[in-house]
């Protein structure tokens, strides 16, 4: 014969109740979890992403690249002058940005030094507004200043549980529950701390270091030597061997009235066009043509590679076209197309 005690519906209830609160205690606590997972793991995206294209730290005949981007938002960036030690030392602060992603994204991931982290995630996300996306009307499809507010619960909370912050925390209670006097627990905390920060950063730099030494691929002489480069003709317009702009692909020339990058591109055989590549949005460069495409890397829109056609907005205008003429074995940009 069984025995057991049996309980009363009350004591049901209050176990179901007691459960529940437990449940959303942990909740509660948990809460910004996936907003940490989210941030983390999207600098990590960013910055790998940067160190792998070969167009990031491609110089200023390069429309997409660090410098190019930088010196088309110094115009209208509130904060434009402090832009110009970027412009003077491109490949030292492109590299900054992507590594200082990489240690932001890191530390928010692993939870290590969390409001640290969060506060350099914030303060590159403000760059980032104040530069690229200050002019984006309306406000809300400008990503940068979302991600900004999104770095202040986790500038104010920290990385407290499911850490490396949490792990230390823990511990930190157990030395001073078993009598160690604070200044040595402290150190304890600090310490490591600090070797799981060189560890983290170590791995980071090491991963980072390989990606942008061996992850990228070279590019081909028409991106990495546009405009003055190329032989030209006998006149002052623009040119590029036709052989550099391949079915589908592009080459890079200069508009000789504006300065802005403009993209040769033959979309199919024997057709050629040119595409300015500032974005009708806001004024970024948009990528060169891939897969049909041009795509605008600072709020997603999307051009026809053929036409300039907007495919995908916020841009609402196209990109303004420009004539091509071949003569020769030479491409020749001419005058800005009216849009129609």
């Amino acid at each position: 014969m069984a025995t057991g005690t049996a309980t009363s519906p009350q004591e049901d209830r209050r176990g179901t109740a007691a459960r529940i609160g437990r449940w959303k205690a942990t909740a509660s606590r948990l809460a910004l979890l996936p907003l940490r997972l989210f941030l983390g793991a999207t600098f990590v995206y960013a910055a790998f992403d940067k160190l792998s294209d070969p167009h990031y730290l491609a110089g200023a005949g390069d429309a997409a690249s660090f410098y190019a981007q930088t010196q088309a938002a110094e115009a209208g960036s509130p904060v434009g002058r402090a832009l110009a030690p970027a412009l003077h030392a491109p490949t030292f602060f492109g590299l900054l940005i992507a590594f200082g992603e990489l240690a932001v994204g890191l530390g928010t991931l692993f939870g290590l030094w969390g409001r640290v982290a969060a506060l350099g995630g914030a303060l590159l996300s403000a760059t980032l507004w104040l530069t690229v996306s200050f002019h984006t009307t309306p406000y809300y499809l400008g990503n940068d200043l979302a991600y900004l507010l999104a770095w202040t619960p986790l500038l104010l909370a920290g990385t407290p549980y499911l850490s490396v912050d949490g792990y230390l925390a823990a511990r930190a209670a157990r030395d001073r529950a078993r009598g160690l006097a604070e200044d040595a627990v402290r150190r304890r905390a600090l310490l490591d701390g600090g070797i799981a920060a060189v560890a983290l950063g170590g791995a980071g730099l090491l991963s980072g270091s390989l990606t942008a030494a061996f992850g990228r691929e070279d590019l081909p002489p028409a991106a990495a030597a546009p405009g003055p480069a190329a032989p030209r003709p006998a006149g002052n317009a623009p040119s590029v061997p036709a052989a550099q702009v391949p079915v589908g692909g592009s080459a890079t020339v200069k508009d000789p009235a504006s300065g802005d990058a403009v993209y040769i591109v033959q979309p199919s055989a024997g057709k050629y066009a040119g595409l300015s590549s500032v974005c009708t949005h806001s004024g970024c460069a948009v990528n060169p043509p891939k897969d049909g495409r041009l795509y605008c890397p600072c709020h997603g829109s999307t051009f026809d590679a053929a036409t300039g056609a907007v495919i995908t907005g916020p841009a609402v205008k196209p990109l303004p076209g420009y004539a091509v003429t071949k003569n020769g074995e030479q491409l020749e940009l001419g005058p800005q197309q009216a849009q129609a």
